[in-house]
């Protein structure tokens, strides 16, 4: 009898389209077009959404193709035969360090909007830890099973978020797109950075690789879970900017939720859609968190063999607290985030790139035939 298809612990080229997507869709939508009226003119930022979603595209690309060569015997195996095992040892680690971060700043930053739209009484500390627990009951379990609820969770989102857009298009402006190209390259540059740091999340790719029936299509399926964010980030800008102009959206903190709250549906039949968009948001969120909290648990179960995975999860979520706490303030929060963007692309991009490297040059075992 042949076995049910989603009962084994393998996931197919869809599943890891999805998954990236997930990964990817998070916080960051809500604040970016803001920081992008913050750098360009007009509509201009569509450029720089469109230069770092091919940048984001063609490094994931990259990433998949190096992953393909450890997609059986992992990452540290595959690191250790090349650089030796201690610098494998702060590779891994590292990564592992990134991606509790990672959780960290998701859980601090729906804590911030949840106080801001739904529970103006409650402590962000009260959130931040309801969420969080949540979080740790997701990853108690199995693995596969959180990325197969990320192909539950997307086509809602998707469609929530298409739903915004369309009853918004009546709201828009063609006028606040002008003036048209005025912007300079140094600004769009740096709006480009921006945008490039609301694409990271597709290095779940260096873990979930070992879990694909058909790895070598993993480039593909990572590439096209990239596009899917590249243009919904890209509509919600400009829709943003048609509805509230680009003098107007570096003040409102967070434009995709105001958005919800403008938009108007055809007989009235929801009075506050913003709170509905929000908690389908908050699934969008949580997805991110628990995949960045399994990708933690993942890669400091290759360094360390002894600890169960329950282990890893108990004694990680108080340190995940901590560090979502940590942040007293805005500002603190923004260098935060930062900090944690940079950090990302030293670890989980370069790294994997030079480690590939040295082992081409030794001539390291690799999975691809």
């Amino acid at each position: 009898m042949k076995s049910f298809e989603y009962g084994d612990k393998e996931i197919s080229n869809l599943d890891m389209t999805i998954t990236v997507s997930s990964m990817i869709i998070g916080v960051g939508i809500l604040m970016l077009p803001r920081e992008l009226a913050k750098e360009v003119q007009g509509s201009d930022g569509w450029m720089s959404m469109l230069a770092a979603g091919i940048l984001a595209i063609g490094v994931a690309w990259l990433l998949a193709k190096i992953a393909t060569h450890f997609s059986t015997q992992g990452y540290y195996a595959y690191a250790a035969a090349a650089v030796t095992k201690p610098i494998a040892f702060i590779a891994v680690f590292s990564l592992s360090l990134y991606f509790l971060s990672f959780c960290a700043y998701e859980i601090r930053a729906i804590a911030n909007i949840a106080k801001q739209y739904l529970f103006e009484t409650t402590p962000v500390e009260v959130i931040a830890f309801s969420f969080l627990m949540v979080n740790v009951y997701a990853v108690s379990g199995s693995r596969v099973g959180l990325i197969r609820l990320n192909i539950l969770f997307i086509p809602i989102v998707l469609i929530i978020t298409a739903a915004v857009l369309l009853f918004s298009l009546g709201m828009v402006d063609i006028k606040d797109f002008k003036p048209f190209f005025t912007t300079d390259w140094k600004s769009l540059a740096s709006a480009m950075k921006t945008t490039a740091f609301s694409l990271l999340g597709f290095e779940v790719v260096l873990f979930y690789i070992t879990m694909m029936n058909r790895p070598k299509e993993a480039p593909k399926a990572v590439m096209i879970g990239v596009l899917i964010p590249v243009i919904i980030y890209t509509c919600i800008y400009l829709v943003c900017v048609g509805v509230f102009s680009q003098m107007a959206l570096p003040e409102i903190t967070y434009p995709a939720v105001e958005l919800a709250k403008e938009m108007t549906i055809p007989g009235e039949f929801f009075e506050r859609f913003e709170s509905i968009f929000f908690t389908i948001w908050i699934m969008a969120v949580f997805t991110t968190t628990v995949m960045a909290y399994d990708c933690t648990i993942y890669a400091l179960s290759f360094l360390f063999t002894k600890p169960k995975h329950k282990t890893w999860v108990f004694v990680l979520s108080p340190v995940i607290y901590l560090m979502c706490m940590y942040p007293k303030n805005l500002s603190d929060f923004d260098k935060m985030s930062s900090f944690i963007s940079y950090f990302g692309i030293v670890v989980s991009i370069m790294m994997p790139i030079v480690i590939h490297i040295v082992a081409k040059l030794r001539g390291v075992k690799s999975d691809v035939s």
